[in-house]
């Protein structure tokens, strides 16, 4: 398996939850990480903590400017590129009846779109590295949650994504692979105005029984997913579940 120490690896969506979770984790072992999103106040502080390992870049994915900015920054920090973690993301949850064309669309130029023309922008460094890409899926695909379909199919739209071009770019020694999470604590939700963050953390601690293990993941747990598929050298097209059993649809009494 490849080594971690000394690798250059871009993560979008760095400034909380996961995507900060992974900067810490990658960094610690001696990577070079740049963290990306929109909101700078987040970023500077998590690159602060990091230290000189990290460096923040504000930026949107949807901005074709902004990916470009991503992936050269990221170049001239490492000197280099080995991974791209595609984690921004938002949510957006609705009725049926109730849906937004336009937010419904802008959904899925953050979650998906954002994400694929990344993969265009880094292409050539990742080829030079034979580096890998990862996405990040969800628990969502494994089990149906009313009013969450916009984000339930954006992140379905990913997890094949991952196949399709784990196919494509093999030629190219680029790895591709997704991680699917289960309940893990981050600001999506609050971000979306669906509740403040003691409300959102209530909310996923009463989901501990939906988990075969019996409690949520931590944003440690994803970074060790991350981990492994970014060193693994004969791994790629995979889904890797991390979700603490949540997908099995069993409930612990």
């Amino acid at each position: 398996m490849r080594d971690i120490a000394d690798m250059s690896i871009l993560i979008t969506g760095g400034g909380s939850g996961i995507g900060a979770g992974a900067a810490r984790h990658f960094a610690s072992a001696g990577a070079k990480v740049t963290i990306t999103g929109r909101r700078s106040a987040p970023l500077q502080r998590v690159a602060s903590q990091i230290g000189d390992a990290c460096h923040a870049v504000v930026g949107d994915v949807t901005s074709d400017a902004g990916r470009a900015r991503m992936v050269s920054e990221a170049v001239e920090h490492g000197g280099k590129l080995d991974a791209l973690i595609s984690n921004a993301g938002n949510m957006y949850r609705s009725d049926v009846v109730d849906f937004d064309e336009q937010q419904l669309l802008d959904i899925f130029n953050t979650n998906v779109v954002g994400g694929m023309m990344l993969c265009k922008q880094a292409h050539a460094h990742l080829a030079a590295q034979q580096g890998c890409i990862i996405f990040v899926g969800s628990v969502h695909t494994q089990r149906a949650f009313p009013n969450a379909s916009p984000y339930a199919a954006t992140k379905g739209a990913l997890e094949a994504l991952t196949g399709v071009l784990a196919a494509e770019l093999g030629k190219d020694k680029i790895r591709v692979g997704c991680v699917r999470p289960g309940a893990v604590l981050t600001e999506i939700n609050v971000r979306a105005g669906l509740g403040t963050a003691e409300e959102q953390s209530e909310r996923l601690e009463a989901m501990s029984a939906l988990h075969a293990l019996g409690r949520i993941g931590t944003v440690d747990e994803i970074a060790e997913a991350f981990e492994y598929l970014v060193r693994a050298e004969w791994t790629t097209g995979n889904v890797l579940t991390v979700d603490g059993g949540l997908g099995l649809g069993v409930t612990n009494e």
